[in-house]
């Protein structure tokens, strides 16, 4: 009787256990944007957010809802893509009511004029969204096409995961270009370290798709990688440079 009491109870708690971590990777992405959002809107400055960062977390998770339909995963990470793309698109509709509402400049750029010298700086809200919609029906199609092709399915898994995977790495050749990690917040890298290594840590417990450990893995390397620069340049600085854009602001913003 008590062992049956024991093994109930043990299958409770990992029950639990299992939503949380669920609930940790649908949600946890997102976290850091709240208090960048109220920023924003309180100072009415969206100078620091990077839009660029957006268009590649948009694309990389539109891929991602995608290769599910090609092979299935955990419904917590498609969930997760899900809330990902809501964030961005409203993380979007702020910058650029700010940007517009503070611009000197009263021309209006639109996604319909097709101007490759403006992509992804256009005027309104409306433009990018319509450009996220013209994206996801091209690839939806394309997918649709060779949905039934193996290499394609998994080449679009990768594709996905890495672009995301891929992020902080331009904030760690600026770094090793400056010879400095000024302006970053070392609080906020620890905070994206630690989530890569639970979210890596995940899909390895959870058995997802390969694509998405490995790349989870690169990830915690990149992030590991530009804490040790944080170390080794206030050890030997070696000249000053112009203020970086902290990867959270290349990962997450």
């Amino acid at each position: 009787m008590e062992d049956e009491v024991f093994e109930q109870i043990i299958s409770v708690l990992n029950q639990l256990v299992s939503w949380i971590a669920a609930g940790a990777m649908m949600f946890g992405g997102v976290v850091p944007y709240i208090p960048q959002y109220r920023d924003i809107r309180r100072s009415q400055n969206a100078e620091g957010f990077s839009t660029y960062v957006c268009l590649v977390l948009l694309v990389a998770n539109i891929l991602r809802i995608l290769f599910w339909f090609g092979r299935y995963f955990e419904t917590p990470l498609l969930w997760q893509s899900i809330i990902m793309i809501v964030t961005m698109l409203v993380m979007l509709n702020l910058c650029t009511g700010v940007r517009v509402a503070t611009e000197n400049n009263t021309k209006r750029r639109s996604f319909l004029d097709f101007d490759w010298k403006y992509f992804w700086l256009w005027s309104g809200f409306v433009d990018y969204l319509q450009c996220v919609l013209a994206f996801t029906a091209v690839a939806a199609y394309i997918t649709y096409l060779f949905l039934d092709s193996i290499l394609f399915v998994e080449a679009l898994g990768f594709l996905a995961v890495f672009t995301e995977a891929m992020l902080g790495t331009p904030q760690l050749y600026r770094n090793y270009q400056n010879k400095s990690t000024e302006g970053m917040s070392i609080k906020m890298v620890c905070m994206w370290t630690s989530g890569d290594t639970f979210k890596t840590g995940y899909f390895l417990v959870n058995q997802a798709p390969i694509q998405f450990w490995i790349c989870g893995l690169l990830q915690v390397f990149v992030d590991l990688a530009i804490l040790f620069q944080v170390y080794y340049y206030s050890r030997y600085p070696q000249k000053p440079v112009s203020h970086a854009v902290h990867p959270s602001s290349a990962k997450a913003l």
